[in-house]
């Protein structure tokens, strides 16, 4: 039996984790064992590397090598087992991020990330994803005084117009998979958008 992939994007601040809480209690009220992990992280080895790649200095590339180290064992040892079982993994970030980030971001080439993804993943990817659109300057107040920026999220605010770009980008080359939320409205507001998305995918 095969499971659901679902991974959630878009620039910290744009709400993201309210609402992959509230999409783990629609699916298990169906009856999905749901699975919430995230990346950078999600995996004992990975969580370490997290720790490494948000805190300490480097290069764009060392951040990016380790950011696909990470999701190797993320899905190794959590998400393709889940799959395999059955189960409904709800991932906040995935590779879509590291386009976004450490292409878009960082400037870093397309081609290296798209081989990386290749040898990385095998195949195993979301079958939908939700980016959460925000404009950067608003996604920067709601995460003021939140709590201390880590090494990415303290990048000036053009930095943060080249990672929306890159989302756009993503969302542009996979319209199957990739929705746009606009996470500029209320919470309510954006669990309307994607409470219609879940009903015309998973159907009851």
């Amino acid at each position: 039996m095969t499971g659901r992939f679902i991974s959630f994007e878009g620039i910290d601040g744009a709400g993201k984790s309210t609402q992959i809480a509230a999409i783990a209690t629609w699916f298990r009220e169906r009856g999905d064992e749901v699975v919430l992990t995230r990346e950078p992280g999600g995996s004992a080895l990975a969580e370490e590397l997290r720790a490494l790649v948000l805190n300490r200095p480097m290069d764009s590339l060392t951040e990016l090598l380790l950011m696909f180290a990470g999701r190797r064992d993320h899905l190794q040892t959590r998400i393709v087992p889940a799959l395999a079982g059955g189960k409904t993994v709800l991932c906040d970030r995935f590779t879509d991020s590291s386009f976004a980030y450490q292409g878009g971001g960082r400037g870093l080439p397309l081609a290296m990330l798209d081989a990386l993804a290749d040898w990385v993943q095998d195949g195993t990817e979301p079958e939908l994803t939700f980016w959460f659109d925000l404009p950067p300057d608003l996604a920067a107040a709601r995460r003021a005084g939140a709590r201390e920026a880590d090494r990415i999220e303290a990048q000036q605010l053009d930095f943060f117009d080249r990672v929306r770009a890159g989302f756009a980008a993503r969302a542009e080359q996979a319209p199957q998979r990739v929705v746009r939320i606009d996470a500029s409205v209320t919470p309510d507001d954006v669990w309307t958008q994607i409470e219609a998305v879940l009903q015309r995918r998973y159907p009851a």
